[in-house]
């Protein structure tokens, strides 16, 4: 069941589901394209496990957050590239 206090992505209110990485609740909200390579291709979660780097995100202003290591919390921020 959602959470009644949602997390912000990128300035939006969002719902997500208790235990739910920060990468699973981004994905579940749509958003898929996480930050932007050198190139400024679009990038999302990979590897699931920490190993690709592909899933960093700005969480409650701490840039280069791997989401996929951190559980949601209610009341986070967080900050794609895009």
């Amino acid at each position: 069941m959602p959470d009644d206090r949602p997390i912000s992505i990128n300035g939006s209110l969002f719902p997500f589901r208790e235990g739910m990485t920060v990468a699973a609740a981004v994905l579940s909200a749509g958003v898929s394209s996480f930050r932007r390579s050198v190139r400024g291709e679009a990038r999302g979660p990979l590897c699931g496990m920490g190993i690709c780097y592909e899933c960093r995100l700005t969480v409650d202003g701490v840039p280069q957050t791997k989401s996929c290591q951190l559980l949601s919390r209610p009341g986070m921020e967080i900050v794609t590239d895009d």
